[in-house]
């Protein structure tokens, strides 16, 4: 497994650590485990602070800037996101991104970042659809894609009755994730690594246990939420418990790690 950059660790960090905050000692001693020099956590962590992407809250303690709040909410509730489904009635949720600007790359990124999150495909150019199946329905999904950048602009709507060719190309969308295939592999990977822990040294287990828990955070957190017939949901919710459960014992060892190894912040 490669080693996270100085930035993706300082990112994630400030995303799962408790009451959001972090230390600059706390960001060395975690560098520590894959390798990455004090200097290089510092500059990073400065990097961030002008880039609004974290601010400092007290003296070498900080917490998500301003321009990174919004997205760090929403990652921030993965653990959650067997409860942002409804029954799905067979209609889409719809967006049209026809009279968005298209040169400007940080623009073109977020909108990109924003339909990926909330399992958006592109249906024809310009149309990106979804199954009608979040909680909250259009308005709550409108609300989340302009909280995460997609662009005032945007037309949402919902939609239904697509012609046989659309609707057969709609169904088929999320069909190269092979979703059933994710969900056996990622629950067995971590329930043998659970299995296994205590074999492993203590750096092995923190470096592994960072890793392997980013990657299901990821998928959780990039998972469509599609309904049935589309998935098998009480596969997926196995898989994402399974994750959970992944999790906590990750915080446990990276918490028992600071704690063992407390430094005086500065």
């Amino acid at each position: 497994m490669n080693n996270p950059s100085p930035r993706l660790l300082i990112m994630r960090l400030l995303t799962v650590a408790d009451n959001h905050t972090l230390n600059i000692s706390e960001a060395i001693l975690a560098g520590t485990v894959f390798g990455i020099t004090e200097n290089s956590i510092r500059v990073t962590m400065a990097r961030l602070v002008q880039a609004e992407l974290a601010e400092a809250i007290a003296p070498a303690t900080y917490r998500l800037g301003p321009k990174a709040q919004k997205l760090g909410d929403d990652v921030a509730s993965w653990h959650t996101s067997n409860t942002k489904t409804m029954k799905s009635d067979g209609s889409w949720i719809a967006v049209a991104t026809g009279g968005l600007p298209r040169s400007d790359r940080k623009i073109l990124r977020a909108r990109d970042r924003a339909l990926s999150l909330l399992g958006f495909r592109q249906l024809d150019r310009g149309l990106y659809i979804r199954p009608n199946n979040l909680q909250g329905g259009i308005n709550g999904v409108r609300k989340r894609l302009l909280n995460l950048g997609l662009g005032k602009e945007a037309i949402i709507f919902k939609a239904d009755d697509f012609d046989d060719q659309r609707q057969k190309k709609a169904l088929a969308l999320w069909s190269d994730m092979q979703l059933a295939t994710h969900y056996k592999e990622m629950s067995a990977q971590l329930n043998e690594w659970l299995a296994n822990k205590d074999s492993l040294s203590a750096d092995t287990a923190l470096h592994e246990v960072f890793m392997l828990g980013d990657a299901g955070i990821r998928s959780v957190i990039f998972d469509p939420l599609l309904p049935a017939p589309l998935v098998d949901e009480a596969a997926r919710q196995q898989c994402f418990d399974t994750i959970r459960r992944f999790n906590d014992e990750g915080r446990r060892l990276w918490l028992a790690f600071f704690s063992a190894n407390t430094v005086k912040v500065d």
